[in-house]
């Protein structure tokens, strides 16, 4: 087991580190200087100069992407000449050197993800941890939302099948997996926050927390969170619905159902004791992938809702070319990705022993 969990760790780093050269290849080919757009167009060499020396873009490609790994790296080195980018300084870095050696010092230090190119200056890291646990509890209100109610819309139409019931279901999940998330935010803002707000009292747009008519403070306002939460849950939900009804139906064929049956026990007490927690195998599997799915879906719905997430951020950031930003961004999703898929490979390899030997 021991080897199974450190060929998935190994895996996943390998999947990181092709992830982040990616990142690096697609942000270093865009168009744009970024020591132009820190200086607002200014065309004055000296200070171009001296921006593209302090962000390392007056070094070769190759030695930027080592530069960049040296920066997301927990253990890096660094030079002990202040004028070099890879100087250990504490406005940039937030850690420890361990010793020194040639010239270098190596640090244990938490990744160094740069700064924004349009926000003065500011921390992406910062940024990430001010914005991300928004989408974070988005993404689990929502995904909370679909596994509930698919889970009961599965159940419900498995037992109707063939009957209307089941087939509207399957037209509506049909619908709410082919609908993108972008075109259901703009359906459901129009229709709840406008079209029925005097029942709803809904905003079309809004935060988790935002400022009171006076500008005082900020206070908590949760009704913000049920349009997107409901529109990122669509997908899933639809999703969940399905593969609910799907699996319930193949574990009803079973023989040792049959059997419960003719022990006299009623399809309520099937369901409960020996079907439904056989058939939510598949469900558990699709709530993990999309939880993490959640993350990049929630761009568009963040941004449609006003909600001050990461997703919203990584539009602004697009919008003005802010690089470090939408790389850092992008970079989290990933691990998401990745930490959840592997944890999930490992919870499978303790469930289910064949799974060892792949």
């Amino acid at each position: 087991m021991i080897n199974y969990i450190l060929g998935r760790i190994g895996y996943g780093f390998l999947t990181l580190l092709g992830v982040i050269t990616v990142i690096f290849i697609l942000f270093n080919v865009m168009q744009g200087d970024p020591a132009r757009m820190m200086l607002d167009q200014n065309e004055d060499p000296a200070q171009l100069a001296a921006i593209r020396k302090y962000l390392g873009l007056d070094q070769p490609i190759m030695t930027q992407y080592f530069y960049y790994l040296n920066d997301l790296s927990p253990i890096s080195l660094h030079s002990q000449n202040s004028e070099d980018y890879t100087y250990f300084s504490e406005n940039k870095h937030t850690g420890n050197k361990l010793f020194s050696v040639g010239g270098y010092d190596l640090a244990l230090k938490a990744p160094y993800l740069r700064e924004s190119f349009q926000q003065q200056g500011k921390p992406v890291l910062q940024i990430i941890k001010e914005t991300l646990p928004n989408t974070m509890l988005l993404a689990f209100f929502a995904i909370i939302i679909a596994f509930v109610l698919g889970i009961v819309l599965g159940i419900v139409s498995a037992l109707n099948k063939g009957g209307w019931i089941d087939k509207f279901l399957l037209v509506i999940t049909s619908i709410g997996m082919s609908l993108p998330s972008f075109f259901s935010a703009i359906l459901m803002a129009w229709f709840f926050a406008y079209v029925l707000a005097d029942w709803t009292h809904l905003n079309m747009t809004g935060s988790l927390y935002e400022v009171d008519d006076y500008g005082i403070g900020k206070h908590l306002t949760l009704k913000n969170l049920i349009l997107p939460s409901l529109t990122l849950g669509i997908r899933p939900l639809a999703v969940i619905t399905q593969l609910t009804r799907n699996s319930l139906l193949e574990i009803m064929s079973k023989d040792y159902i049959r059997t419960a049956f003719a022990k006299g026990l009623s399809k309520r007490q099937v369901i409960q004791r020996h079907a439904l927690k056989n058939a939510l195998n598949p469900v558990i599997t699709a709530a993990s992938g999309w939880f993490a799915g959640m993350l990049a879906g929630a761009v568009f719905v963040e941004f449609i809702f006003g909600w001050n997430g990461l997703g919203k951020e990584i539009v602004n950031a697009l919008n003005t070319l802010d690089q470090p930003v939408i790389m850092g961004a992008v970079l989290v999703i990933a691990i998401s990705f990745i930490i959840i898929n592997i944890l999930v490979d490992i919870i499978y390899g303790f469930l289910d022993p064949r799974v060892r030997k792949y």
